[in-house]
């Protein structure tokens, strides 16, 4: 096409991030919103075009031609629901971190984190456009560096160390990854018609050896570390309790996302029977996570850890439809990445609210906030019912349609991993409990004097508002996500039990 419309896309915030550095302290904030709205506006018009006009959208320029490397940007139903995700979630994190960094110079300026701010959203766009191995991973171990940036830059005192621990296990899972992005490159110029399209790679054969088993395990395991799950973990929950609560619903929100995408999009799109072939590890680990990270969740006192925790129990329930390979199941699990940005998101910002009154991350600092702070007590119920996945929020569509599409390939994993959904409902209400509800302590009294400003509830209204309308009306982004779906399900030789297309009829 004459005009590179998805590469606007990703160029809206990397412009904004590059004038926002060269500008004046006091304009970067706003500048940075700016971009960041335009980015919003275009891509929703850009969508809209191709829906309206029924036609697709996707660019291509050869870049590294002897190993089969184009410049290739598409937008499936995927890839769609990911970029809408993103560019709604960055202005409400540019608003909710309005004041943060204000009042300092240098590094550690306000112009400097909504910069970095830019990068992630722009970084993370192309990867979820790439349809090029080789673009893919470029760009998928680009985000490592703004978020190193706003993870060590501001936040706890030990943020030096959860952001090293942060680009530690990302630049291992990269260099993991690197190594099976080299073997593919090589099992596709065997075939002789050498490329690294993600297209073409998944129309072609592969013969299954060991090494296409050692492939396919370097790109889970990188996949499983940025998701993250258990036992490749441990580096979150540092990481969100040091950054901001807007650098972790950036971090957990969009970049974790890229762990599910690229397993959806190399491990069953390129290698499927290897998918198949090393699934009944990988269910296990998605019901280890699931139990971990509920556990620790409710064991935590530590509010950015706890969310953290819960997280990593959500990654588990994503991980485990992914591998069901049934249309239910990896639909619910694509529907499920956008529910949890959205619900994880808000709760990420609305706890931050709260921890910077208080002046503490620890639940027992808190109690009878609702009594002083009713509207900072009402949307931290309505994230955290979204996030245990109450009917009504989006979030209860995605765990549904996982669960059924499991139980109907797995009824036993599905069965083992139902108390997952209990013990989400006992973490967040328990949480909320000890924090709202009851008398007023004293400290709360005199730390929390204010409820939610102008500014902070118009960063939460479009992410409640978000999970709301699409928890009673979900179907545009299940049609959208159908799609890719059912690519994904041919390119797996895979077909629904007979219980789940009996059931469909």
């Amino acid at each position: 096409m004459t005009i590179p419309y998805l590469s606007i896309v990703g160029l809206i915030p990397l412009l904004g991030a590059l004038i926002v550095a060269m500008s004046a302290q006091k304009a970067g904030r706003i500048l940075a919103l700016i971009f960041s709205l335009i980015s919003l506006g275009y891509t929703v018009a850009l969508v809209a075009y191709m829906k309206m006009a029924a036609i697709s959208v996707k660019e291509s320029l050869p870049w590294l031609p002897a190993v089969g490397s184009s410049y290739s940007l598409d937008l499936d139903g995927m890839g769609l629901v990911m970029v809408l995700v993103t560019v709604l979630l960055v202005p409400t994190v540019l608003i909710a971190e309005w004041k943060t960094g204000v009042g300092e110079t240098g590094r550690f300026s306000s112009k400097t984190f909504v910069a970095l701010v830019l990068l992630v959203s722009s970084f993370s766009l192309f990867t979820f456009m790439s349809f090029d191995l080789l673009i893919f991973y470029v760009f998928f171990e680009a985000t490592l560096i703004p978020m190193y940036f706003l993870i060590g830059g501001w936040g706890g005192a030990k943020r030096g160390q959860a952001a090293a621990k942060f680009l530690i296990f990302g630049l291992a899972g990269g260099l993991i990854m690197l190594f099976g992005v080299i073997g593919t490159t090589v099992l596709s110029a065997r075939t002789g018609q050498i490329s690294l399209g993600f297209v073409e790679l998944g129309a072609m054969t592969f013969h299954p050896t060991w090494v296409t088993h050692l492939i396919f395990v370097s790109f889970f395991v990188a996949f499983a570390l940025k998701a993250p799950m258990v036992p490749a973990h441990i580096w979150l929950p540092d990481a969100a309790e040091e950054t901001t609560p807007g650098g972790a619903a950036l971090m957990v929100g969009i970049l974790d996302k890229l762990g599910t995408f690229g397993m959806i999009r190399i491990c069953i799109g390129i290698f499927p029977v290897e998918a198949k072939w090393a699934t009944p590890v990988i269910l296990v680990l998605a019901l280890v996570s699931i139990f971990y990270g509920a556990f620790a969740a409710i064991g935590s006192k530590n509010l950015m850890r706890l969310i953290a925790y819960t997280s990593i129990s959500h990654f588990g329930f994503m991980v485990m439809c992914i591998f069901a390979m049934t249309s239910q199941s990896i639909s619910g699990a694509i529907f499920y990445m956008v529910n949890h940005a959205l619900a994880t998101g808000a709760l990420y910002l609305v706890v931050g609210y709260l921890i910077y009154r208080r002046g503490s991350m620890d639940v027992r600092h808190f109690g009878g906030v609702n009594k002083v702070a009713p509207l900072a007590a009402g949307f931290t119920l309505i994230a955290g019912l979204a996030c245990c996945a109450l009917p009504g929020t989006s979030p209860f569509v995605s765990e549904f349609m996982a669960i059924a599409g499991t139980w109907s390939r797995y009824p036993v994993i599905a069965a083992i991993a139902v108390p997952g959904t209990v013990l989400a409902a006992v973490y967040i209400l328990w949480t909320y409990q000890r924090m709202m509800t009851g008398s007023v302590t004293e400290a709360t009294q005199k730390h929390i004097t204010s409820d939610l400003s102008w500014r902070e509830r118009l960063a939460l209204i479009p992410l409640v508002v978000a999970f709301l309308v699409l928890g009673f009306y979900p179907q545009p982004a299940l049609d959208e996500i159908a799609v890719t779906t059912q690519y994904y399900m041919v390119a797996a030789d895979m077909t629904d039990p007979e219980a789940l297309v009996e059931g469909e009829r």
